[in-house]
């Protein structure tokens, strides 16, 4: 093995693979690496319990500080490790000072663990550091809401018809009358199409009548991701022509962000996570928003898991269902959509009526999309 490759295994293997390096001392780099690593995860208890001897750093004892270690991890390791290092800094070692110092804050490159330990942690927060929490609120927000936004546009753009257009646009592209006009110009010897000739889809406008679209969110702790996914989905449904969207967060108590809408940064400072959970109370809740029955949607977005008895919420899921209402149950919300529910309540929701299931945020807008342009 190269030297870089033996450094590389007493990186990962820690002090114990000392003797890997046959005597001869780390370089520069790989030392500091050993400290900054020696850091974060020789804090680990699993060590003692273990009787694992500790990591010690290549260097001697080093006493960083929390920035001292950013500003090291961002010098010593790629952009990839280093959004490792913090996602387990704040999640895995809950390390304080990440989310309370304002220097750590305003150093720290946004993204959607610090996200979730900031909607976690903003009612501990003084005005000045929950000034700059804000920041990676909003940055990783707008991130979401960007990525959201095409494939809403993409959902309301309306149904690709038959009929050929003279609207030349890659997503309306009408593959097999093309390679049909161009056949003549194939080429044996280089396996090849010339196209010469291409052919678009027309697309029908969706006439809208009015719909109302009600997002009853569950902000129980487990549900961080659903909370934040659904708020930037909300964000980017409000406002569209024949639409009128709610949104809607609870636990034991109902609290309407509808207003708030517009603005998910300013909705989710808004939003306490935890507590208890009753799905039943929001149901019932969202029921008395619901003009017209027939033209309405309403999606729960919960782990299913009731605070009491599911009677009172299959009733009112059913009740929903019988006057023409679309209910969702939905398990998850966000990029993924990994579904962690109570398989039983859902069943009983399924069977009042609901479509249940996990969706992302994606998903959720074309199924809207669906309903409302029929």
């Amino acid at each position: 093995m190269t030297a870089p490759d033996l450094e590389r295994w007493r990186l990962i293997l820690g002090e114990a693979a000392d003797a890997c390096l046959a005597g001869q001392p780390m370089s520069t780099t790989a030392a500091g690496r050993d400290a900054a690593l020696d850091w974060l995860y020789g804090r680990d208890e699993d060590l003692d319990r273990r009787d694992v001897r500790r990591r010690s750093g290549g260097d001697g004892a080093s006493q960083l500080t929390t920035m001292d270690w950013l500003d090291q991890v961002n010098r010593l390791f790629p952009k990839e490790t280093v959004e490792r290092l913090e996602r387990d800094a704040v999640e895995r070692y809950q390390i304080p000072d990440v989310l309370t110092d304002p220097e750590v804050l305003g150093r720290i490159e946004p993204n959607a663990t610090l996200l979730k330990a900031v909607l976690r942690t903003k009612h501990l927060m003084n005005p000045a550091v929950l000034a700059l929490a804000r920041r990676i609120v909003r940055t990783v927000v707008q991130d979401l809401v960007d990525r959201l936004a095409v494939s809403v546009r993409q959902s309301f753009t309306g149904a690709r018809s038959r009929r050929p257009s003279r609207f030349r646009q890659a997503r309306n592209l009408d593959m097999r009358r093309t390679i049909r006009a161009n056949l003549g110009n194939y080429q044996p010897d280089q396996r090849r199409l010339l196209v010469e000739d291409v052919h678009f889809f027309g697309r029908t406008r969706r006439q809208l009548e009015p719909w109302q679209f009600i997002l009853l969110v569950d902000q129980s702790g487990s549900m961080v991701d659903s909370v934040i996914h659904s708020a930037v989905t909300a964000a980017c449904l409000w406002g569209l022509p024949g639409i009128r969207t709610h949104l809607v967060a609870f636990d034991t108590e109902v609290v309407d962000l509808t207003a708030d809408v517009d603005d998910p940064v300013e909705l989710l400072m808004k939003v306490q996570l935890g507590g208890g959970t009753d799905i039943a109370r929001a149901v019932r809740y969202g029921a008395g928003l619901v003009d017209n029955p027939r033209r309405a949607i309403v999606a729960v977005v919960t782990d299913f898991y009731e605070g009491g008895a599911p009677g009172g919420l299959v009733r009112a899921v059913r009740g929903l269902v019988e006057q023409g209402t679309h209910v969702l149950g939905l398990a998850a919300l966000d990029e993924e959509a990994n579904p962690s529910y109570d398989r039983q309540t859902a069943q009983l929701l399924a069977d009042a009526g609901a479509h249940v299931g996990a969706m992302t945020p994606a998903h959720l807008a074309e199924f809207v999309a669906e309903k409302v342009g029929r």
